[in-house]
Order: C-alpha cells, then sequence, then structure tokens
C-alpha cells in the first residue's frame, strides 16, 4: 500500500507532476481506479451475433468479450485457470469454444469449463464447475460495452448519468441505420495516460497543434473547424465524465436537415441520390457522415470523439497504448462508409494530419514533466465560466476552458482517496 497522501496531488485547479511520473502512483491507479469502476472494454457490433468474440484490457488485465448463442454478452480474463496460459489471441472472430494451446482445457463462450484431458488423474479433486474462466460484470448502453472487477458497483446507467444523453446524441451518425465499428488502429506514446485523457476536451491546443490540418481543409470546411470561434462550451457531466462542444450546429444530427449540403458532401450526395436514396434520406445520412460536433469523455478510458471511439490503456506510468476506431453506418450505404473512412485516415489515421501532431504534444509533456517534480501542471483556464455559457446547475466553461480536465481530476481525487 502506497504511503502517498493522494489528497495533497489535486487541487481544484491544477495536479502535482508526480501525477505523470511516479510509479508508486500508478500501480495504485491500476487497482484503485481501472479494478473498481466501469471500464469500455467493446462496441455491440464487435460482438454482433452468437459464438462472436472480441480481446480487449480491462486496466492491465487481458479480457475476452463474447456474446453466447442466447445473445448474452460476456467478459472474461484471457488466462486458463490451469497453468494461466491465455486462451485467445486473435484480435476477434467467431468461436464456440476456446481451447488452451498449454495442456488443452477448453471453455465455453460463457466461460464455463466443458473438458480437462485426462481429468483422471486428478482422482475426485477437480470440479469443472469451480474453474471457468473468472467472468467481469459485464453491462451495455446503447452499445457501448463496459465491465468491472467490483460485483457491488452502481448499475452501469448511474455511473454514465448525464454522458447518456450525450452518448445517444453521439449515435446518432447512424443516420438512421445502426452503428458499426469499421475498423482500427493502434499506437503507443511514452507518456501517461491521464496527459491523453486531458486531451480529449482540451480545445485550447486545436488551432496551434492542429494548424497543418486546418490548412488541409477547403474554405468552407476550415470555417466549421474553427473550434474557438462558434460559440461552444465543456461541461462537467459528473463521475469524471465531461463533453466539449465545438461545433453546436452539429450538436443533434437529425436537426436542421434542410441546410445546404457542404462541398465536401456534394459528390456523396449525388451518389447517394442516383442510388435511388429520397432527398431526406440523403440528407440524414450526408449530415451524419460528418460527425457530431462534440467529444465526449467518458472516465476512465474512452471518449466518443467527433467521429471515432478513442480509447486508453495504460501500460507503465510513461507508455500508453491508444486505440482509434473507426465507426459507420450498420447497414447503410457502401459510399457513406467508404466517406466515413476516407475521413478517418484524413485526421486520427497514422498517415493523417491529427492523430501525428497530438501524439508529439503527448510525448513533450511526459518528457517536460521529469524537469520539475514539485512543480504544478495547470488545469485552472476558464475556472470563472463567463455569463452564458453555464446553464442553471451546470458547472460549465467556454470552449477553451479545462473544464474537463478539472472534472476527470476531481474523479481521480475521489476514487484514489476512498
Amino acid at each position: 500500500m502506497s504511503s502517498t497522501d493522494f489528497a495533497t496531488l489535486v487541487r481544484d485547479d491544477r495536479v502535482l507532476t508526480p501525477m505523470y511520473t511516479d510509479e508508486a502512483i500508478f500501480e495504485e491507479e491500476m487497482d484503485r481506479i481501472f479494478k473498481n469502476t466501469w471500464v469500455w472494454v467493446a462496441h455491440a457490433s464487435d460482438v454482433p451475433t452468437g459464438n462472436t468474440f472480441k480481446t480487449s484490457w480491462v486496466g492491465r488485465e487481458p479480457v475476452i468479450v463474447t456474446r453466447d448463442k442466447q445473445g448474452k454478452i460476456h467478459t472474461l480474463l484471457n488466462r486458463c485457470r490451469h497453468r494461466a496460459a491465455s486462451v485467445c489471441e486473435k484480435r476477434k472472430g467467431k468461436a464456440s469454444v476456446f481451447v488452451c494451446p498449454y495442456h488443452g482445457w477448453s471453455y465455453d463462450v460463457d466461460g464455463k469449463l466443458r473438458k480437462v484431458p485426462h481429468i483422471s488423474g486428478y482422482g475426485e479433486g477437480l470440479d469443472t464447475d469451480d474453474y471457468g474462466l473468472v467472468s467481469l460484470r459485464t453491462e451495455e448502453y446503447n452499445g457501448m460495452i463496459f465491465a468491472t472487477f467490483k460485483d457491488d458497483i452502481q448499475p452501469l446507467v448511474e455511473f454514465l448519468g448525464s454522458a447518456k444523453k450525450w452518448i445517444d446524441l453521439f449515435m446518432k451518425q447512424g443516420g438512421g441505420y445502426g452503428v458499426k465499428t469499421l475498423g482500427e488502429h493502434r499506437f503507443r506514446f511514452p507518456g501517461n495516460w491521464k496527459i491523453q485523457l486531458e486531451n480529449t476536451t482540451d480545445a485550447y491546443h486545436f488551432p496551434i497543434v492542429h494548424k497543418t490540418f486546418l490548412d488541409s481543409l477547403d474554405p468552407e470546411a476550415e470555417n466549421v473547424f474553427q473550434v474557438l470561434a462558434h460559440g461552444g462550451w465543456v461541461e462537467d457531466l459528473g463521475n469524471g465524465h465531461s463533453v466539449m462542444v465545438m461545433i453546436p450546429d452539429l450538436i443533434d444530427l437529425e436537426d436542421n436537415l434542410d441546410a445546404p449540403i457542404p462541398q465536401r458532401f456534394e459528390e456523396l450526395a449525388k451518389e447517394l441520390a442516383a442510388e435511388g436514396m429520397p432527398d431526406d434520406q440523403v440528407r440524414r445520412v450526408v449530415r451524419a457522415v460528418g460527425g457530431s460536433g462534440f467529444n465526449l469523455n467518458l472516465f476512465p478510458n474512452v471518449a466518443c470523439s467527433m467521429a471515432f471511439f478513442r480509447v486508453l490503456r495504460p501500460i507503465e506510468v510513461d507508455e500508453t497504448e491508444i486505440m482509434h476506431v473507426a465507426i459507420g453506418m450498420d447497414g447503410g450505404p457502401d459510399a457513406a462508409n467508404r466517406m466515413r473512412l476516407r475521413l478517418h485516415e484524413h485526421f486520427q489515421g497514422p498517415m493523417g494530419f491529427g492523430t501525428p501532431d497530438d501524439a508529439e504534444g503527448w510525448e513533450r509533456v511526459q518528457r517536460g514533466a521529469r524537469a520539475g517534480q514539485d512543480l504544478w501542471v495547470m488545469v485552472n483556464r476558464g475556472v470563472d465560466a463567463p455569463e452564458g455559457v453555464a446553464a442553471p446547475g451546470h458547472n460549465a466553461g467556454d470552449v477553451s476552458a479545462e473544464t474537463g480536465m478539472r472534472a476527470a481530476y476531481q474523479m481521480w481525487k475521489r476514487m484514489m482517496t476512498a
């Protein structure tokens, strides 16, 4: 048990530098946070039918997310109960059984131990009911699947709280169809997981870090992405969650469908119309293709970020894995999903204009944090919310405020001192 007084590390408007660099703090986070709250593990479309699976992580612990033949979703520790070998190494797929490659113990997709080779060698000392894969509590909200080690935790819908509204709005980018994952790419950066957590609701950096992205756009699109100029805001949603609204006109993708179709989507609209899609549906699909006008941060590890999921996985105190998941329309037109992928590649992709610049910024924060361990990291921008930004009873600041970071760190403090 760490002797650190975690409460002293977080003030209302700043956090102490060892939050990024101290290995003992990191190890405590893995236990006190990632093993004691709801952690995002998959989207429902990753396990679309019975006997499908996806491997994932809860903190640093590998898991398998499965859907059984009855449609129930399970999250199972990816560890054979015999000698600890992983029982699944594929990212995703279809399987009716998981077989440990070391000694052949086999498990059903709900985790039950099915068969033990040469079981007579155990005499009467092995009850197969006692040796299934360890199953975590698993719940789903609007396609978002979360798991937890804590059996007596509050229900997922209570944990999400005010964030549920924003999840529902985000899923409207199915354009009248369902939402599905289209693909993902992963990379690591040499920095602490909380550095990336901060970034998702940080509009202050956008015109500086992402100038090359803005320069790559046509004038109409460039104006849309001038995120500091459209009256947006950042809001604390409780339990460490927050939302950053960058483009208020794109909060609800089913509003304002009569607006002119943006230049960059004119060819797509023509293609959909040529396929026989009625005009109202064309407009709904085209508006959804560009994504939502906000980033939703769900503590501790996932963001619904404009048009994709961003998932973080802590590796070490100074190493974090990021997974960017492109999403599209389940059953929607191929042309629309192709456009979704091209837009994803333009910013989030490994050769895109956004992600490499973000990652360099995160790395520089970690590098700089090695200097001055007694210095504070400031998250005080927008502490005094301007008039008209926050509705009564809401903790919000303008779009450049660091409200989301303060929300996450207050949740961190609450969990680390519980």
